[in-house]
């Protein structure tokens, strides 16, 4: 297995070759992604889980479990963890749901707080989906997470490292078809969904909600220069910062962009929602990206699994959008509900 990873990887960099400080030099993926992020800790040797149940919501469909488990030596991780309740034999297919920004944390994906549209996680669970959606450091009960003293050069890689812990639970329980794994996310979750997928290909099906435009499209407006650049929002603590203190916010130096990112999950399925109006992920950034990726994806005969929506809407993941990529989500696992 992991060598027909790692030749799909050869593949697909054919998409990918950047030149870094005017050297031509041919990067695998991740390793320009931690250039930018800082490297992934180890995942061998890693403590028991120790999964805390500290409480739990019944529905008709699904218990949602608040839980709290060991990620690494003395880091936990607290998520919601919804397992289904059906009376049809066999295992599920699951999600990992990651939240957008705000201070409700993994509470967005649940449908609390003021936000329409963004209730991914108990969706998926009345699906009949097993879905983990975990606080991303910052926000939830991870609110007052010390960026500056933990062992992590970037607060995305914190969030990969976390995401792919979150896989590692998905696939040691019971009801869940290990083999039937995928991540969607929106805003904040949108990105950290790609970020995980090409760190994790165990995750079959990426979705991707206004999280992502190619760096040279991406632009705020008047307040990124209240960052001190276009690329400024990226460059916090709880993002990268080294795309600040390394690369200058210089779109031209950062090791990686979105295009390589989507071209390396072929010949998984992705799918990004990208409205027209989204003012924080520019729609031509995005269309230049899918353009580049979509060479991956022909060359391996996937063309297919590479899918695109475009709604006349601002930052949102509208309701008719989100009904068709469940749909599509539920055909690529075979899962009916």
């Amino acid at each position: 297995m992991l060598k027909k990873l790692f030749v799909s990887g050869l593949i697909l960099l054919s998409a990918g070759i950047h030149t870094i400080s005017g050297k031509s030099n041919e990067y695998h993926l991740r390793d320009s992604m931690e250039a930018a992020m800082g490297p992934l800790p180890d995942l061998t040797d890693l403590p028991p889980m120790n999964i805390q149940y500290k409480d739990s919501l019944k529905t008709a469909g699904y218990i949602r479990y608040t839980i709290s488990f060991t990620v690494a030596e003395n880091e936990d991780l607290p998520a919601y963890l919804y397992l289904p309740i059906s009376h049809r034999s066999g295992k599920h297919p699951a999600m990992l749901v990651l939240h957008s920004t705000g201070a409700l944390g993994k509470g967005i994906v649940d449908g609390q707080g003021s936000l329409e549209n963004r209730a991914i996680a108990k969706e998926l669970a009345e699906r009949g989906y097993a879905v983990i959606a975990p606080d991303y450091p910052g926000f939830g009960d991870l609110r007052n997470y010390d960026f500056e003293n933990d062992r992590y050069e970037s607060g995305t890689m914190k969030g990969i490292f976390n995401h792919i812990r979150c896989v590692d639970l998905l696939q040691g329980l019971d009801q869940v078809d290990p083999d039937r794994i995928g991540v969607i996310g929106h805003s904040l979750g949108g990105h950290n969904a790609l970020f995980a997928a090409a760190f994790d290909t165990r995750l079959k099906v990426i979705v991707s909600s206004c999280g992502w435009t190619q760096f040279e499209y991406y632009d705020i407006g008047p307040s990124s220069a209240n960052y001190g650049g276009k690329l400024g929002p990226w460059a916090q603590d709880k993002y990268m910062p080294l795309f600040r203190t390394k690369y200058q916010l210089d779109q031209n130096k950062i090791p990686f962009n979105f295009h390589e990112i989507i071209a390396f999950i072929a010949p998984r399925l992705f799918i990004s929602n990208s409205p027209i109006e989204d003012t924080n992920f520019d729609v031509e950034g995005v269309r230049v990206g899918i353009r580049k990726a979509s060479a991956a994806y022909e060359s391996l005969g996937v063309k297919e699994n590479l899918k695109v929506f475009y709604p006349d809407a601002g930052h949102d993941f509208p309701q008719e959008v989100r009904t068709e990529i469940y749909q599509l989500i539920d055909k690529q696992f075979n899962h009916r509900f």
